[in-house]
């Protein structure tokens, strides 16, 4: 049993990751968590800090069900750390699995995310994680991540033109999604010539060799 618990309280972001989760590994039992006490997105520090303790109670909460493992849905692999000191099981960040999925594609990768106050977080993450040789840069689409669904359209096209300028200014091989709500825009992007890696393809595919 995998178990994806998303910090943010937006059931429908919840379920945009189960889908994908369940197309990624259709024979497994996979479970989403949404955590209702949570902020509605995570945009930033103080969200990602408000977030973390009712996140820590559903890693509690899955890890004495059995969980093979268990995955953060949030790019800011929010309470990561702590998270992993309450569980026996392996506990993955979309955005750790994102990135070292990106530095086998392709060595140097480019990030883009939500918006700028995203940066400095996702930015020390990979320096944390020791692949700050592999990073172009991090970007910020300028799109906030409700607009990923509220208004998908517009919201993605927007993403998709900051992918291009890290294409053309940053000598990368592969750009990272920096928001769990950008999941569908791998499946539509026949227009982009680079590997595009979304966080919990990345996630949900390391899990299930756990």
């Amino acid at each position: 049993m995998i178990v994806i618990i998303n910090p943010n309280s937006t059931a429908s972001m919840t379920d945009a990751m189960i889908e994908i989760a369940l197309k990624t590994l259709s024979d497994a039992q996979v479970l989403g968590w949404t955590s209702t006490e949570g902020p509605p997105a995570i945009q930033g520090e103080a969200d990602g800090d408000a977030a973390i303790p009712p996140l820590l109670e559903l890693v509690k909460k899955a890890d004495e069900m059995g969980a093979k493992a268990i995955i953060i849905g949030c790019f800011d692999d929010t309470g990561l750390s702590a998270a992993r000191s309450l569980a026996s099981c392996p506990v993955i960040g979309i955005g750790q699995a994102a990135y070292h999925l990106a530095s086998l594609f392709g060595q140097r990768f480019s990030v883009v995310t939500t918006l700028d106050v995203s940066v400095p977080i996702l930015n020390a993450n990979i320096s944390n994680y020791g692949l700050d040789r592999n990073l172009g840069r991090v970007r910020a689409s300028g799109v906030p991540v409700h607009a990923l669904e509220d208004d998908r359209e517009s919201a993605t096209r927007q993403v998709k033109a900051e992918i291009r300028t890290a294409m053309r200014e940053d000598n990368i091989n592969s750009v990272v999604l920096g928001c769990a709500g950008m999941v569908h825009i791998v499946d539509e992007s026949d227009d982009i010539p680079v590997k595009l890696i979304d966080g919990v393809h990345a996630a949900v595919k390391l899990a299930a060799m756990l």
